[in-house]
């Protein structure tokens, strides 16, 4: 079968690192969207319409390919984040989330070129933060990770010491949900297998 390129609208490390581990190796294409564009309260409306966006931004320079758009958010008590500005709000956020639970939002708009086609989807995961010290959230926030990312927190690196367990998918708390990808594949005609090694 002849496949469509598989084209990421991010520049993500851990979102390409996802794919790899996964067994598809996408082309990166950064869609430099700018976020702040978008103003919706509703978690599940916001990451689902960036995530559109990121993907459509890049649509333009492919004629045939599937382009996988993806954005996330962390939600505690009903307030939304994205990446933090800086380190002092980083720390603010770390002292409002420990012991708490959030709920992380990764939209995921998958545009099938080829078929003239696109798939929105949302993961949603539940994320239980420990109960950790001043010191332990300024030496974090020092390391410079959770500056880089939705939530201020890293599952996949020293955030991971912070975080006591999850509720759902593992992968969308790093950046996209790999059984979400697999099943959007399936309801577009691709079975995720066919882009192993291509």
């Amino acid at each position: 079968m002849n496949l469509p390129t598989f084209v990421l609208a991010s520049a993500s490390p851990a979102r390409r690192r996802l794919l790899q581990i996964a067994g598809i190796e996408p082309l990166v294409c950064q869609s430099n969207f700018v976020e702040s564009q978008i103003q919706e309260e509703d978690s599940v409306e916001l990451v689902q319409t960036l995530a559109k966006c990121k993907a459509e931004t890049v649509a333009s320079q492919f004629s045939d390919a599937l382009i996988l758009g993806c954005d996330s958010v962390l939600e505690v008590a009903g307030e939304i984040h994205g990446k933090p500005e800086s380190a002092r709000e980083a720390i603010a956020r770390w002292q409002k989330m420990r012991g708490q639970q959030g709920i992380l939002y990764t939209g995921h708009a998958l545009l099938d070129l080829r078929q003239q086609k696109t798939l929105i989807r949302c993961g949603i995961t539940k994320v239980y933060f420990a109960q950790i010290s001043d010191r332990t959230i300024a030496d974090y926030v020092a390391s410079g990770e959770p500056l880089k990312c939705a939530g201020s927190f890293a599952l996949e690196g020293k955030g991971g010491l912070f975080v006591e367990k999850i509720e759902g998918c593992h992968s969308n708390v790093i950046g996209l949900s790999l059984p979400l990808l697999s099943q959007m594949l399936s309801d577009l005609g691709y079975n995720v297998t066919d882009f192993w090694g291509k």
